[in-house]
């Protein structure tokens, strides 16, 4: 069975976006995963289609309705247990290890929110999982949406030319990436380490595994404490 992803929005043009080119569209034309989207504004009952509302208790923007967004996940959920997740700042933020899990099932229901907000009932009633791509604001979970898709269709198997390429990335195994080279040998007066060069199989597998480690402590000393805690 392939990967399916159904997404809810209110902008299904942006779909499939970049995930129909390169390798995840070449895999999607393979039947390897596929992507539909769900018009949350098809749910709305009053003929100007209305899909937010104002925030109770006041404040600045507007909130999707509950009612509304319910029927769109139940329509897009109905006799189905794939994950569903919704795109929010402040969700869990998304690690290698959760792309992993959902790659790992049979796909995933995407709640793209919009406006100030998706009611908490919503949220609860329909056990929304949250997920974060970062501590930054985007207008849309649809990017978001992209991101996490982008993540996850890669690793799904035979997507990737070489399997193993997904396996020697950065968080795969709790370090940054080493550095890459390859040709030409020397570029604008600087030289490929010489141990990558060597032959010595051993030798470069404990360079890779030493400047990953520098690297991590250097950029993300919290990914090393992390690993300690275990």
């Amino acid at each position: 069975m392939s990967f399916r992803a159904t997404i809810l929005t209110l902008y299904p043009e942006m779909f499939p976006g970049h995930l129909g080119t390169s390798l995840a569209g070449k895999a999607m034309e393979r039947g390897q995963w596929s992507l539909d989207t769900v018009q949350i504004r098809d749910f709305a009952t009053d003929r100007h289609r209305t899909v937010d509302d104002t925030p109770a208790g006041g404040g600045a923007g507007m909130v999707l309705k509950p009612d509304v967004l319910a029927r769109a996940i139940d329509h897009a959920s109905e006799n189905d247990n794939r994950p569903r997740l919704l795109m929010s700042p402040r969700g869990k933020p998304l690690t290698q290890k959760r792309v992993r899990e959902l790659a790992s099932g049979d796909g995933v229901i995407i709640v793209c929110g919009r406006f100030e907000g998706v009611d908490q009932r919503v949220i609860d009633g329909r056990d929304l999982e949250e997920v974060s791509i970062g501590d930054y604001i985007l207008s849309g979970g649809e990017p978001a949406a992209l991101i996490l898709l982008d993540a996850i269709v890669r690793i799904l198997p035979g997507v990737m030319g070489n399997d193993l390429s997904g396996l020697h990335e950065s968080f795969e195994g709790g370090l940054l990436e080493h550095p890459h080279y390859t040709r030409p040998q020397i570029w604008e007066g600087r030289e490929i380490p010489a141990v990558l060069t060597s032959g010595n199989h051993a030798a470069i597998a404990r360079w890779q595994r030493e400047q990953a480690e520098q690297l991590t402590r250097e950029r993300r000393p919290d990914l090393l404490e992390k690993q300690s805690k275990k």
